[in-house]
């Protein structure tokens, strides 16, 4: 932190009691000269007339003094003095990304490699996933979790640090044992309409075929492209027919394409982390930055020091007046 003053010109005041005092006029005081009830009479008696005189004050250095000071002390009141500290950056919201994640059984599967060791597909995709909420920081984001049925793991929010914990607290079979891919995207617009920020992308993440029976998924996808949604969908391992896996590519490039988002496909943790990079590229962290600075005021310090230093003076004006008259 430095010191500086906001108003330095009002220093430009401090001769102002100086030139007062030279260019205005004395202040006259009337003043009885002397008190008697038969002044008049005696005047006659000695012929004199009586006349008006000037009493001029003794000169006080301490008392002059102590207003000039006085005075300054208010000047530097006035002038703001003030401890700033190095500006700070505050991020502020650029768009709302909310990730939509399947949590069905079929996420239990361990057939995926992280260094070296064999985990399910929810939990290699919570590994990788952390780095990505963790680097939207000028984003607000939200958790859905879907299975059977669509729920509402972390409202939108740029507290990533929760969405993080959040995340990781979330484990397969939370939402059922289906994949219902169209009530899923239903339930994210329903999140997003309550949401004022006009940049809104929804990740779609899912290894299955929607098994919904209420919404279809591209009717779904239509509703959000009405609300100006972009959805990027990521298929978790190979397409359906192939090897086992029971993925639906065709469906989750339909709603990409209707949303004018992109279709992904990860088979292994080196793909996934890949299509992360390809969406800090589509959608790269914007800051929009305001300044902040720290600031302590001071200006209670000399204006103390000025109210202190009055009260000294008129005390111990007044105990020179006491002696003055006890003389």
């Amino acid at each position: 932190m430095h010191f500086e003053i906001e108003y330095k010109w009002v220093f430009l005041l401090l001769p102002l009691p100086l030139l007062a005092y030279l260019f205005l006029p004395a202040l006259k005081k009337r003043r009885a000269g002397l008190i008697s009830p038969f002044f008049f009479r005696a005047s006659e008696v000695s012929g004199q007339k009586p006349t008006k005189n000037a009493w001029v004050s003794p000169r006080n250095i301490f008392g002059w003094l102590s207003l000039l000071i006085c005075w300054a002390c208010l000047l530097a009141a006035l002038s703001m003095p003030r401890f700033v500290g190095q500006p700070g950056k505050r991020v502020r919201t650029v768009r709302s990304f909310l990730i939509a994640a399947d949590i069905s059984f079929s996420m239990a599967t361990t057939d995926w490699i992280i260094d070296g060791k064999r985990v399910t597909r929810w939990d290699a995709m919570k590994s990788i996933m952390q780095d990505f909420v963790k680097n939207r920081k000028s984003d607000q984001m939200g958790l859905v979790m879907f299975g059977t049925h669509a729920y509402l793991q972390a409202p939108l929010t740029t507290d990533l640090d929760a969405i993080s914990w959040l995340l990781d607290q979330t484990e397969v079979g939370m939402a059922g044992q289906m994949t219902s891919i169209g009530d899923a995207i239903a339930f994210s617009t329903k999140v997003f309409k309550q949401d004022t920020v006009k940049q809104r992308i929804m990740l779609l993440l899912t290894d299955g075929i929607d098994a919904g029976r209420e919404i279809q998924p591209l009717d779904a996808a239509q509703a959000a492209r009405k609300d100006s949604i972009i959805i990027y969908t990521l298929g978790i391992g190979k397409a359906h027919g192939s090897g086992g896996y029971n993925l639906d590519g065709k469906t989750l490039k339909d709603i990409a394409s209707v949303t004018e988002g992109k279709y992904f496909n990860a088979m292994n943790e080196g793909q996934l982390k890949e299509v992360y990079k390809e969406l800090d590229k589509l959608h790269p962290v914007e800051y929009e930055e305001e300044v902040n600075k720290p600031v302590q005021l001071l200006y209670m310090y000399p204006l103390a020091a000025a109210l202190m230093l009055g009260l000294v003076f008129h005390s111990v004006s007044g105990i020179v007046s006491l002696f003055r008259k006890a003389d």
